[in-house]
């Protein structure tokens, strides 16, 4: 589904800053992979690159075997609205629609039938709880609401792959579990192939497999197999603790 060869990133030309030093990696079709390291790794580069929001310096990224950043640029931003789902940090919506309104932006952008969209908001506010907030503006739902609406917005086109880029980062405890079971839900029931980037454990725990990236560089891998989440839980905290050097210091 997704396969990712030798890819670099380097920024600057003087003085040059090498952000990724070769990732390769390979997706499944209807995987949930979460992307961890310590801050100033490389993950969120990793991220924008898949998304074709920046370019690489050298490698490839395949997406069902075609190269994104060989389109030029209208048909990449075309690609981004039927390919890729998105799912922020700070949500991205726009608080001057409502919470339908942002839910078709991809529709509407791509010039959807209005029949297309009016059933696509149905099915999907249903199967997330929140056709009751369809009326509403972002301003009045709350935050773990808002974070909902925009996993709507990245699921109704029914994306190849979901990017989602610290999706609790601004969420209590409550809300982000909520988040995550979404998320998780959708990848079970709808076979939503997801990669997260997060630093929350937690938010990771729910994820079947993690990928670590320290300096540029993968350079670790964990499935969670068959096992209960509570004990991959403890195997992430043992992994960053290791990658990040800390377990040295007890």
């Amino acid at each position: 589904m997704l396969e990712v060869k030798n890819l670099k990133k380097v920024y600057g030309e003087t003085l040059q800053y090498e952000a990724l030093k070769g990732i390769n990696l390979t997706v499944e079709d209807g995987e949930f992979i979460g992307i961890m390291g310590p801050s100033g790794s490389g993950k969120s580069t990793f991220l924008n690159l898949l998304a074709t929001i920046d370019t690489p310096t050298s490698g490839e990224i395949l997406l069902n075997g075609e190269n994104p950043h060989d389109l030029k640029p209208d048909q990449i931003a075309a690609f981004r609205r039927r390919e890729l789902g998105f799912v922020f940090q700070n949500y991205n919506l726009l608080p001057t629609l409502t919470v339908e309104e942002n839910m078709v932006l991809p529709l509407t952008l791509d010039g959807e039938r209005l029949v297309i969209m009016k059933r696509a908001v149905k099915q999907v506010a249903e199967r997330l709880g929140i056709s009751a907030l369809l009326p509403k503006r972002i301003a009045e739902i709350s935050g773990g609401q808002a974070q909902r609406v925009a996993v709507a917005r990245a699921m109704i086109h029914n994306p190849q792959l979901v990017l989602a880029d610290e999706p609790t980062g601004n969420l209590d405890t409550k809300s982000s579990k909520d988040v995550m079971r979404l998320l998780q839900q959708l990848n079970r029931e709808e076979k939503a192939t997801v990669l997260m980037v997060t630093h929350d454990p937690l938010a990771a725990s729910y994820c079947r497999r993690i990928v670590f990236i320290k300096d540029g560089e993968l350079v670790q891998e964990i499935s969670r197999g068959h096992g209960e989440q509570q004990a991959f839980y403890s195997v992430i905290l043992e992994e960053l603790a290791r990658i990040e050097g800390v377990d040295d210091e007890f």
